[in-house]
């Protein structure tokens, strides 16, 4: 019933035992998964091989390099045997509650986007999936686990005739993701928080795998996506979820779970659309942020002006 799609990394060190565990727990799901990676990276054709999955090399790249979403999506459903998506990062393991979960929520709707966090935990070795393998996984992340604050998305679940128009966005960037609850949210779609419900195993790594070493956040190609997705009123994250699912119940988030002040804001973002309407009303929202924000912009201004310029070399 699902189709599983990975843009993975480069297959070198601790990412290649890493994302080779994750794919191995998807497929031990069972035959209700398929797994597509996409990519042209170092050892994906080798890993593929391997575990016997589907593997598509041509998909479109931006100016740098990084592969778009778009293409990657685009790929998946063109590719896809099953009716529902699931976009997941590489370096993220999936356990036993995942089918029944969705089959829940697609018996309740028909159009929707699955979200939800993530439970960190440092793995270092090649797992062995026996049939053991999910309860010992589960006292491990209760040991030495750590739950990830709603702050990023590394998977999404959806009906394969969802998102089919998708801005140039650079996977493995800081944006898209957020995009993706945000158009969501835009369209009228079910955003459902599956924390409860879903368990995600974030493997850790460092970003050595990145230009520089740096983390996605700080990399030119972050901002580009926040712009290219249409600013920063589209930073929508897991508090922006609309539904919940947990202990077999899907339900409305209140404005108490959502937070109010952020539900008065992204109401206002999806009732007015991006553009300055939405940035004045936001900038009442939030009077002190924007004065911060107009003061340092000043600032910065004054310190880049010739005269100022002229004076320090003075």
């Amino acid at each position: 019933m699902l189709t599983i799609f990975t843009a993975p990394k480069p297959f070198h060190g601790l990412i290649d035992v890493i994302q080779r565990n994750a794919i191995g727990s998807w497929l031990n799901i069972g035959s209700a998964v398929q797994v597509l990676l996409i990519g042209d990276e170092d050892g994906l054709a080798e890993a593929a091989k391997a575990y016997n999955v589907r593997f598509f090399p041509e998909v479109e790249k931006n100016d740098l390099g990084t592969p778009l979403v778009s293409s990657i999506f685009h790929l998946a459903r063109e590719n896809a045997q099953n009716p529902l998506l699931c976009f997941v990062n590489a370096d993220v393991m999936f356990m036993d509650d995942l089918i029944d979960a969705i089959t829940q929520i697609s018996d309740r709707f028909d159009r929707f986007l699955v979200i939800g966090q993530r439970w960190d935990l440092d793995v270092d070795r090649l797992l062995d999936f026996n049939s053991g393998w999910v309860e010992e996984m589960r006292m491990e992340v209760q040991r030495n686990g750590s739950l990830h604050p709603p702050a990023g998305s590394d998977y999404f679940i959806f009906p394969s005739s969802l998102f089919k128009e998708i801005p140039p966005l650079a996977i493995g960037r800081a944006g898209w993701d957020n995009w993706m609850i945000y158009a969501a949210r835009a369209n009228g779609i079910p955003v459902i928080d599956a924390t409860g419900a879903i368990t995600v195993i974030h493997q850790n790594h460092d970003y050595g795998h990145l230009p520089g070493g740096q983390p996605h956040y700080n990399l030119p190609e972050s901002d580009w996506n926040v712009r290219l997705a249409g600013g920063a009123e589209t930073i929508f994250t897991l508090n922006d979820a609309d539904w919940r699912f947990n202990n077999g119940e899907l339900a409305r988030r209140s404005l108490g779970e959502m937070g109010i002040v952020r539900a008065i804001e992204s109401s206002i973002i999806l009732r007015f659309g991006l553009g300055r309407a939405t940035r004045i009303l936001l900038s009442i929202l939030h009077p002190w942020e924007t004065l911060r924000y107009y003061f340092g912009a000043v600032r910065r201004r004054l310190s880049a002006s010739p005269q100022a310029s002229d004076k320090k070399v003075r």
